[in-house]
């Protein structure tokens, strides 16, 4: 299925990744950045989109996910180092991502949150039903964002669900990736060279592998009761046991526990919910981990350490600062420079019979108020009012020129030219930077609509490649299976064998029909270790491999038990089992559902090829025994000997023809004699000598001593015949 993972590189989103690509899943990745990020595992296609992007919709609706997972508490998008900054980004990220789901997307939506959202200490395991009591800015967002995806889920009816962990932690590789408890620890002994542990704080914690497989189990599972579930180890340890491990694998010489004193707190989460719907199973000692970790910390110390920033010389620091006072004061220096040249052309046009009529201080206003704009033409205006009543001074007094109306009417018109310049001139710049930011944005949504359509042909051609070209598409397999209607029906289920591991890549496949409700006996194999249980085997005996196929699902054997194969698969018809296909050699990167599922489809196929033949060699039945006897007529028992003896030589199974040399009165009788002490795989008939012979399936030479011992006490003496080694 098509899964779309949401969220920054990290420890989690690669063990997603790669347990999903495990699985047979086509993944799509959101990496919540535009900036290209090389540290993800690969996957089929990458969007570097950010979370406010409003391209958000089409890739939900170009993908149409099966599966879409939020990485939400432990994405690394979002440091938490201004919390009040990422929360407001959480928030706005979480509600694009689920207007783009519910306007676009299908599937179910994962949400991942985390134990942050309580705090406090809580004697018991906390269930779900305990409301969130975090005092944190984080875990009041997270807790918010659990409550809009469960109303998400009320007022649309889409599938969503929330899965809180219990304390991640992973094994980090560089600084960034230090956000869970136990890495925070480690860094503060390689920075400290001392941890300071409250003495009465305990918890639980969850390394991200298991945290993986948990997550999965929830996610793919057919239905599930709530929407809130706890992940968690339930494995309770207190922070100065985990300071005692750190330290140990750190050196007890170079790394100090101090206690302090602190409020107790306990917080567990109570993962009996989960359980009771998925199971759990956890692989990961804590110790285990926590040691490695601490160990690989100090051994690549240089990844997680920086060095002090220095501290920049004080003229580093003056020149730094004199760069910015400078910038900022450059125009009123400019301002007070260029009015002294104005101030002096305007004295010497007052006089002049030519300049009189021109105001130089109108230009030097107007100049200001076009370069700079209203706050300079501001400045100007006032020098230039105030060297044009110095200038008037020199021949009347100060009161002559604070009287006159036409200083009054000058300096207004002064003012205001200036200042709608500078209005006018703002204005434009202003209109201009808007456009050049609307530009932006269309020029941004136009290359993600380029992106988005560049990836949708991507996927069109890999998904055409497929379909014709891949060697597991449904086309590809049915046009090998097919080529089992070319054999005779005595052939069709020794050759099946031979294709089904040339499907599977696999050497090591054998078949068993089903005799009757308790065993199963071999019919074909294609090599030695494929026969490794033997002849017959009674199937119901065979614990979690009878229960799987009986329930009519294909058995994976994860827990890699030697008696058991890889993967097996059942063919049943009107309920009841009829044969059972193993496959013993499968790379452990392929046991994943998707080839389970191929091996659905190719027992399917198989199926029909085999049906058609049964029913063939049903019609014929009054043709091929002779007069409702066990006896086959001489050409079908020598088609028959045929089919063996060509399968015996590629290998596929093993088969001893025997001569019934004496005490044959009547073919018929004998026959009817010889059937009781045959297994329901053997066969008895003539061939074009005229003599009564006996076909004994999967039998070698050896085994076949005792069918002739048994049958001499019947008062019958065969031999082997030559015409089953030709």
């Amino acid at each position: 299925m098509n899964v779309l993972l949401i969220g920054g590189a990290g420890g989690l989103m690669n063990h997603l990744i790669l347990k999903m690509k495990k699985e047979g899943h086509r993944v799509y990745l959101l990496t919540g950045s535009r900036l290209e990020e090389t540290s993800y595992q690969k996957v089929f296609e990458k969007y570097n989109f950010s979370y406010e992007s409003a391209s958000l919709p089409e890739i939900f609706e170009s993908i149409q996910p099966d599966l879409t997972i939020f990485a939400g508490a432990c994405d690394t998008n979002f440091t938490w180092k201004k919390e009040e900054t990422e929360a407001v980004r959480y928030m706005a990220a979480l509600t694009n991502i689920l207007m783009g789901y519910v306007s676009r997307g299908s599937g179910r939506f994962v949400y991942i949150s985390s134990d942050e959202v309580y705090g406090g200490d809580y004697p018991e395991d906390i269930t779900e039903q305990a409301p969130p009591s975090s005092q944190r800015t984080k875990g009041m967002i997270l807790a918010q964002g659990e409550e809009m995806c469960e109303s998400c889920q009320k007022s649309t009816g889409r599938d969503i669900l929330i899965l809180r962990l219990d304390h991640l932690y992973v094994i980090p590789r560089n600084r960034r990736e230090i956000r869970d408890i136990c890495s925070r620890m480690c860094l503060e002994a390689l920075e400290q060279g001392h941890i300071l542990v409250p003495e009465n704080d305990s918890f639980s914690l969850l390394y991200v592998t298991d945290a993986v497989e948990l997550i999965y189990r929830a996610a793919v599972s057919r239905e599930h009761k709530r929407v809130l579930y706890n992940i968690s180890s339930q494995t309770e340890i207190s922070r100065m046991e985990l300071a005692g491990m750190i330290q140990r694998a750190m050196g007890e010489d170079g790394t100090a526990v101090i206690p302090k004193e602190g409020e107790k707190r306990r917080a567990v989460l109570s993962q009996a919910l989960y359980e009771s719907e998925f199971g759990s199973s956890f692989f990961c000692e804590v110790s285990v981990i926590v040691e490695k970790t601490a160990a690989q910390m100090k051994k690549n110390s240089y990844l997680f350490l920086t060095e002090a920033q220095r501290k920049p010389p004080l003229l580093e620091r003056m020149k730094e600062k004199g760069g910015s006072l400078l910038k900022t004061l450059l125009p009123f220096v400019e301002n007070l420079i260029a009015f002294i040249p104005f101030f002096m052309l305007n004295n010497r046009a007052v006089g002049s019979g030519y300049f009189s009529s021109l105001d130089f201080y109108l230009l030097y206003v107007l100049l200001f108020a076009i370069v700079y704009g209203q706050q300079q033409a501001m400045l100007s205006a006032v020098l230039a009012v105030a060297g044009y009543c110095f200038r008037q001074m020199y021949d009347r007094s100060g009161f002559d020129v604070l009287i006159d109306t036409n200083t009054y009417a000058w300096i207004a018109q002064l003012f205001i030219l200036g200042l709608t310049v500078g209005y006018m001139r703002d204005q434009i710049l202003r209109l201009k930077e808007e456009s050049e930011q609307e530009k932006d944005f269309l020029t941004l949504q136009l290359t993600d609509i380029q992106d988005i359509n560049s990836s949708n042909v991507r996927v069109k051609d890999a998904l055409e490649t497929q379909i014709v070209n891949q060697s597991d598409s449904v086309g590809k397999i049915y046009s090998i299976t097919s080529a089992l209607e070319h054999y005779s029906p005595e052939e069709v289920l020794f050759y099946a064998a031979e294709m089904l591991g040339r499907l599977l890549k696999s050497r090591d496949v054998a078949i068993y029909t089903v005799s009757n409700k308790v065993y199963a006996r071999l019919f074909s194999a294609t090599s030695k270790k494929a026969r490794m249980l033997g002849y017959s085997i009674q199937y119901t005996k065979m614990g979690e491999l009878y229960e799987t196929l009986a329930a009519g699902k294909v058995f994976i054997n994860r827990k890699m038990d030697e008696r058991y194969p890889l993967m097996a698969s059942a063919i049943c018809e009107n309920d009841e089992m009829q044969m059972i296909l193993m496959v013993w050699d499968i790379p452990w990167e392929r046991m994943t559902l998707g080839q389970a599922n191929q091996l659905v489809v190719i027992s399917a196929l198989i199926q029909n090829a085999v049906l058609r033949a049964g029913r063939y060699l049903a019609a014929l039945e009054h043709q091929r025994y002779v007069d409702g006897t066990p006896l086959l007529g001489t050409d079908a028992f020598t088609a028959l000997v045929q089919a063996y003896v060509k399968a015996q030589k590629r290998g596929l199974t093993e088969c001893t023809l025997l001569k019934i040399e004496s005490g044959v009165k009547d073919q018929k009788e004998t026959a009817l004699l010889i059937a009781g002490s045959l297994r329901q795989s053997d066969y008895v008939g003539t061939m074009p000598d005229g003599s009564l012979y006996v076909l004994l399936s999967n039998t070698n030479r050896e085994n076949a001593q005792f069918v002739i011992k048994r049958f001499e006490e019947l008062g019958l003496r065969l031999c082997i015949a030559e015409e089953a080694e030709a």
